[in-house]
Order: C-alpha cells, then structure tokens, then sequence
C-alpha cells in the first residue's frame, strides 16, 4: 500500500509544470538565502566552488556552479574513456542484445533510451555504464573522450525521480524522462553521452558557444538539480577498468576504461 501510495505521489509530482515552478523559484533572487542550509543539508563541499557562497545570486547559479580549476585531473592517455561527471555508478556491463540488464532491478532497450536513433545498431552489444548524480554533486557534465560531437537530440519527456526509489520502483524512468543526447565520434569509435532528466530539474542545457570539435574533460553541459548520466560505448570499442563495478563513486576525469586500438 505505501509503495503504491507514494509511486502515485510520484507520478503527480513529475509534471513539467510542477518541474518549471520550481526551476522559477530556484533562479529568483528569493532562493539565495537558501544556499547556506541547502549547502549543509546535503554536505556540499563548498571549499571547491570557484566562488564564495555569498556571491552566488540565487540557488540555481550556486547549483551549476564551476569548480576552482585544477581541482579535477583528467587521464591524458589518448584511449582513456573517462567519468563525464563526479557520480555514483548504479549500473554498468554488456549490453546484451539491444537490452541494459538489470539497472536496479529493471531492463531497457537501447532503442527506447536512444529514442529509436537509427544509431541504435551501434549500440546493441555494446557497453553501458549509469551514473547519478546526488545533490551533493557537482552538476556540470564533461566530455568522456576527445572527438567530434556528430549529433545532438533533446527527447522530450517526464521528470521522474532518477534516485533510488524512483530506479527501483518507477517504469523505465531513463528511457521515459527528458534527454538530452550527444554522440561523439572518437578515433576509433563513437559513443554516446545521454543526459537524463530528473524530478524538478527545470532543465538540461549545453555549455555555451556550441561546436563540433571537443577535448576529453571539456565541459559540456550541465543540470540544474540533480540526475544521472548514460554512457554507451559501441560494440567491441572498450573494455573498462578492473574495478568498475556498480556502487563505485567516481570523479570528472576519472579513468573508467580504454578504447580499444583497432
């Protein structure tokens, strides 16, 4: 019955009116004085931030802030994959067939998270790896290798939580909430970055200006609140480190794996 109860509760709270309310508040003069406690609440470390909390403006800006620079390393081996944000790893492994097994208890299909791209085939035995992003999160997104960006696709959606509950309890809620897509050719293969929607995220947007040619670390984007983030890797591209595995926390920069040299 409660999980019922608070599934329904869910379903109510994900529309985007309710979503674009709260990104108003967050981007109003108002919320600034939330920034103290929301920083406390969720231990933000606010040591990191490029700037002091008082000389963000509202909660929205502190919420996408920039860090202070040299405070993330990026692997600069040329066939490193690495993490495109500082997250907590809820899935990863082949992708069997077209089909992501068991991201906390449920299955997708490649072609439901790619919004049936005809790039979908690249995908369907390739590798995948879900990481989400708390609120405690730095929330800006990097790019995971050095290339050319090929395609971008916004997918219009839900705004479902991405958190515990809503992975274990919500249908499909990666395949089902707003996204943003960006495939990205590297030397040897492609891969795709797809930037996930999340309950009162007011929305997912690009780092500005756009272009086409990127270095691995760049940034990219960003969310404002929290989400999570869906890297593909083409089929017999990349084989990952050792360790990753899913509950592991990782950092922008952080090596995940290698590309293989064909």
């Amino acid at each position: 019955m409660t999980k019922w109860l608070l599934r329904s509760m869910t379903e109510l709270s994900s529309r985007k009116w309710i979503s674009r309310l709260t990104g108003r508040f967050a981007q109003s003069g108002a919320s600034r004085r939330l920034i103290p406690r929301f920083s406390r609440i969720y231990g933000i470390r606010v040591e990191e931030a490029e700037k002091r909390l008082e000389e963000y403006s509202t909660l929205n800006e502190f919420f996408t802030r920039r860090l202070k620079p040299g405070l993330r390393n990026v692997d600069t081996d040329p066939d490193a994959v690495v993490s495109p944000v500082d997250a907590l790893i809820t899935g990863c492994g082949p992708i069997e067939a077209g089909t992501i097994l068991n991201v906390k208890g449920q299955d997708y299909t490649v072609e439901e998270l790619l919004n049936r791209s005809p790039r979908t085939d690249n995908y369907k035995n390739g590798y995948y790896i879900v990481l989400y992003l708390s609120p405690t999160d730095y929330h800006r997104i990097h790019t995971p290798v050095e290339g050319t960006i090929v395609e971008r696709e916004h997918v219009p959606g839900k705004v479902y939580p991405v958190n515990e509950f809503g992975l274990r309890h919500m249908r499909r809620v990666l395949s089902r909430n707003e996204r943003l897509i960006t495939y990205i050719r590297h030397a040897h293969a492609e891969s795709a970055v797809v930037k996930v929607g999340a309950m009162n995220v007011s929305s997912i947007k690009y780092v500005e200006p756009l272009h086409n040619k990127v270095e691995k670390g760049e940034e990219l984007a960003y969310f404002e609140f929290g989400s999570t983030v869906v890297l593909l890797l083409e089929e017999n591209t990349f084989t990952p480190r050792p360790d990753l595995t899913t509950g592991l926390k990782v950092s922008v920069g952080e090596r995940l794996g290698a590309m293989l040299v064909p």
